[in-house]
């Protein structure tokens, strides 16, 4: 899967496991589903899952992960990866905005991913079909970046890997769930809770500034190949300028998750933030309290790859350095037995595999 800030690689056996010990629970809601790497762990062990998010990449990765399934389209997908690798290189607008203009793949990938991206459009192939080739795509020109995992720059000197022809693979795509086929959805997330139901609603929302389109805008243009126009040294998108969540706003975000948890009909919540987050540990005790008991696991985790580097200024220059490199994930579960089925799925984490 794609380089991703906030990605929960790191959390999914305690999230699946802490899902796996809820009684009855069958289906899951992702409300913020990101590269959807949490919906396709549980679409893995057996859930059926319903994943959301607003951006247009990010719902492209969940029809392929979530929605998609490996016998329905496993065949089709191989032929067409197979034909689209042999497309002849066309520079075009992703060429000249993304390797020119700006500097986040080398010329020759560009014009490969121009070439393959127009063939995928020009087929008019079904939803679920298309979003597996545009994830491959998507992972292929993830792997000859020259970025250290967010589109906001480039580095000053090409990243090894950059020098990589783009190869397509066939993504992980699962067999159908056990408990039924999974859903990608486009909402935002107040909308989706109010709509979608399920047995567990995991929710992840950003918890600071940082926007997840203007991170990612590359990949939300790939997709959407509507070559908009762009500003700045990074040639965002414009709309990152007007697409703004009221999750990534200090002033705003309280009241976001007041709405959006108001919005939920769910037994059971299961909640991914961060003790660097706009709000405190006790702002959301205080937030999930109507659920009843709720138990906090805390894990110790080391920050995106920018905390490592330390702080630059626009020339380059390194002007200083950061103040911490580890922080805390904070999983909240509340109600429907949620809690104890927590403690039941540390417990067993936590015994000695023979």
């Amino acid at each position: 899967m794609i380089k991703y800030l906030g990605s929960k690689r790191r959390l999914l056996d305690r999230i699946v496991a802490i899902v796996g010990e809820i009684d009855g629970a069958r289906s899951v809601v992702d409300l913020f589903s990101g590269t959807s790497r949490v919906g396709h762990a549980l679409k893995g062990a057996g859930f059926r899952v319903l994943a959301n998010d607003h951006n247009a990449y990010a719902h492209t990765l969940a029809t392929c992960y979530v929605a998609a399934d490996r016998e329905a389209i496993e065949h089709d997908a191989t032929r067409l990866l197979a034909e689209l690798q042999a497309v002849p290189p066309a520079p075009g607008y992703f060429t000249q905005t993304f390797c020119e203009e700006a500097r986040f793949f080398q010329p020759r990938n560009g014009a490969k991913i121009d070439a393959i991206r127009e063939a995928i459009a020009a087929k008019e192939l079904p939803a679920e079909l298309e979003a597996v080739l545009l994830v491959s795509l998507m992972e292929a020109a993830d792997r000859v970046d020259s970025t250290t995992g967010v589109q906001m720059a480039y580095l000053k000197s090409w990243a090894p890997r950059a020098h990589r022809p783009l190869e397509l693979r066939l993504p992980d795509v699962l067999p159908q769930a056990r408990h039924g086929k999974g859903e990608a959805h486009r909402l935002e997330a107040v909308d989706a809770a109010a709509r979608l139901r399920a047995d567990v609603v995991y929710v992840d929302p950003p918890y600071n500034q940082h926007s997840y389109l203007g991170n990612y805008h590359i990949w939300e243009t790939l997709v959407r190949w509507d070559r908009p126009e762009t500003y700045g040294r990074a040639r965002k998108r414009v709309d990152c300028r007007e697409r703004q969540s009221p999750f990534n706003s200090k002033r705003r975000c309280r009241a976001a998750f007041a709405a959006l948890f108001a919005a939920l009909d769910a037994p059971t919540l299961v909640v991914s933030f961060s003790n660097e987050g706009f709000l405190d540990r006790d702002e959301l005790l205080g937030l999930l309290a109507p659920w009843g008991e709720v138990e906090v696991i805390e894990v110790d985790y080391r920050r995106y790859v920018g905390a490592q580097i330390g702080i630059y200024n626009p020339q380059g220059a390194k002007v200083g350095e950061v103040s911490h490199v580890r922080n805390k994930e904070l999983i909240f579960v509340a109600g429907g037995g949620g809690p104890e089925a927590a403690r039941r799925a540390c417990a067993a984490l936590a015994e000695p595999t023979t």
